[in-house]
């Protein structure tokens, strides 16, 4: 996926022409699980869990994609902050990996190496401290890079090192022609933006990211000649982007999916049921207000008359971007201590559904909830994370059948923060369980169901037996058991068995995404090549070990067919 993103956004390569930008991988690294959850926080693994689970992605798009620029995080590792590690940014980025792009740091991180890290004394050090490090410039607005004039004029920074930083930043712009051709053609640019096409493109990725994750005595899809449809909740009548998204030109929120959609034959209306926070998902406010009770009592009985007058009730529930967003500073927080639904929502829930109304839930957030009420309560549920600027296109084309949903979730999602952390490709000691609790994910990774069914035969792995540079195929059968057209992502999960060093119980090592028709069945291949097989072994040697595999192939991380692979060779 890094490999794509970064391709799409900076073209073939080397250089960079008009139609394309340079990508930045960031942050560079392990800055996305750091302890307790909360935005710049130490992330203090060890150099096994680095390579292995937080380095691959920035490896893909530094060897294969040709990522022209990295983002030093605000964390600090093994108690190094990044802009200061020389591991990090020289020899595993550059040496290792060959990167030749230039490293750039993010808001105020080289200051804060003296202000919270405490590894500088002064802003003037820690700017020598990047620098030597690998920084090659201080983004967006210089605080500490101007000392580094006097720096070199002292004898402290020496000219070589600020040669290379500037030889790397002038480098780049050469690649992009900004000398030959500075500036952009405006007339284009409102042209090609928001285009037709691009509005399509935008709604096929919400249709294809929407995931459904409950569906009892097949409530969905909707039948759009015989109904009239209540339109609830405080994510319904707005397209919530999250934060960095600026603002596209265009938001179609779920209520003006749903009332386009159907015109002229079903009947749609709208309550907003109680509010999130008080500002309504405004992710740069500093602050973020819980909702007034008094106030939500009355939305609530607003929701619960517009249900009863209806066939059937969708809430469009979730967060906005006040329950998620960066938490830059103290007094901008965005970082939870809970993953349950805020404020009154699951009041909403409860009051809609004592009407009898057959109630459906589409979740719109920035990251996975733990719905455990509408998990047990509701009939059907749609998971939609943030769905983009035609978030309402996607939605209706699903709810009225139009389109099929095939998401799977990316993520397990926990019942609760106490499950936390909780990933599929977990180690085998990791889930002995909780006193009067459920061990096992709310929903699992690589969940999702369909409008109709599928069933997975004749799986087989050749040749069964393998030396450690074998190249094995793997072929199932899946087929289209249902009544109507739909996707399957057929997805390829690996365990070693026995190894020197442990291993996680299953990994996703791929997936492919196929279209069936009703009664249609299809052959899916894949290819074992060695990184799928391989590992650092005790001496943090990528190494290929002799042994068994169980090799899975299914619809999710829970649902699968197991075949038996075999590695000979020398232990």
């Amino acid at each position: 996926m890094a490999v794509a993103v970064v391709k799409a956004l900076q073209g073939p390569g080397p250089s960079v022409d008009g139609d394309h930008i340079i990508a930045t991988a960031k942050h560079f690294a392990a800055h996305g699980q750091p302890e307790g959850g909360t935005n710049i926080a130490p992330a203090n693994y060890s150099e096994r869990i680095l390579r292995e689970v937080f380095l691959p992605s920035f490896e893909a798009a530094v060897r294969e994609a040709g990522i022209l620029s990295v983002m030093a995080s605000y964390n600090e590792i093994d108690g190094v902050p990044s802009h200061a590690n020389k591991w990090l940014l020289e020899k595993v980025l550059r040496q290792e990996w060959g990167f030749q792009g230039n490293v750039v740091s993010d808001y105020y991180a080289i200051p804060q190496m003296q202000e919270l890290h405490h590894v500088a004394g002064s802003k003037a050090e820690a700017a020598k401290l990047a620098l030597e490090a690998g920084v090659d410039i201080e983004l967006p607005d210089p605080d500490s890079y101007p000392f580094l004039l006097q720096l070199v004029k002292d004898g402290k920074v020496s000219e070589a090192a600020i040669d290379k930083a500037v030889a790397r930043n002038l480098r780049l712009k050469f690649l992009l022609g900004l000398f030959e051709n500075p500036h952009v053609d405006p007339e284009r640019t409102v042209k090609v933006t928001n285009s037709q096409t691009h509005r399509e493109l935008a709604a096929e990725a919400a249709r294809l990211s929407i995931v459904l994750l409950k569906n009892e005595k097949n409530l969905l899809p909707l039948d759009r000649t015989r109904l009239s449809i209540a339109v609830i909740g405080p994510n319904a009548d707005r397209a919530h982007l999250g934060g960095y998204s600026d603002n596209p030109g265009r938001g179609i929120s779920v209520l003006q999916g749903i009332t386009v959609k159907v015109a002229g034959k079903v009947k749609a209306t709208y309550a907003e049921g109680c509010k999130i926070t008080k500002e309504g998902g405004n992710w740069w406010a500093d602050t973020s207000q819980l909702s007034d009770p008094a106030e939500d009592g009355k939305l609530i009985a607003q929701a619960v008359g517009v249900a009863k007058a209806a066939d059937v009730s969708i809430l469009v529930l979730g967060g906005n971007e006040d329950t998620n967003k960066e938490a830059w500073a103290d007094n901008h927080l965005g970082d939870r201590d809970s993953l349950d639904l805020i404020g009154r929502q699951n009041d909403l829930v409860k009051a809609v559904l004592e009407t009898g109304k057959p109630t459906i839930v589409l979740l719109i957030s920035g990251g996975p909830l733990s719905v455990n009420y509408i998990a047990e309560k509701v009939p059907a549920i749609l998971e939609g994370f943030y769905l983009g600027q035609e978030t309402g296109v996607g939605v209706a084309d699903v709810l009225f059948g139009d389109y099929n949903p095939a998401g799977k979730l990316p993520v397990s999602v926990p019942r609760s923060i106490g499950q936390l952390p909780i990933y599929y490709n977990r180690k085998p000691t990791t889930k002995r369980g909780y006193l009067f609790a459920n061990k096992e994910p709310l929903f699992p990774f690589g969940y999702g169901l369909s409008y109709t069914t599928f069933e997975y035969s004749n799986l087989s792995v050749s040749p069964a037996q393998i030396g450690p540079a074998g190249k094995p195929k793997v072929s199932v059968t899946v087929t289209n058991t249902g009544k109507r057209a739909g996707d399957e992502v057929v997805q390829l999960y690996i365990r070693d068995l026995v190894s020197s060093v442990t291993r996680p119980v299953m990994e996703l090592k791929d997936f492919k995404r196929i279209s069936l028709a009703p009664g249609e069945s299809k052959t899916v291949e894949f290819t074992i090549t060695p990184d799928k097989l391989s590992f650092l072994d005790i001496n943090m040697n990528r190494i290929v070990e002799p042994g068994w595999f169980d090799i899975m192939v299914g619809t999710s991380s829970v649902k699968y067919q197991t075949a038996k692979l075999e590695v000979v060779g020398v232990r």
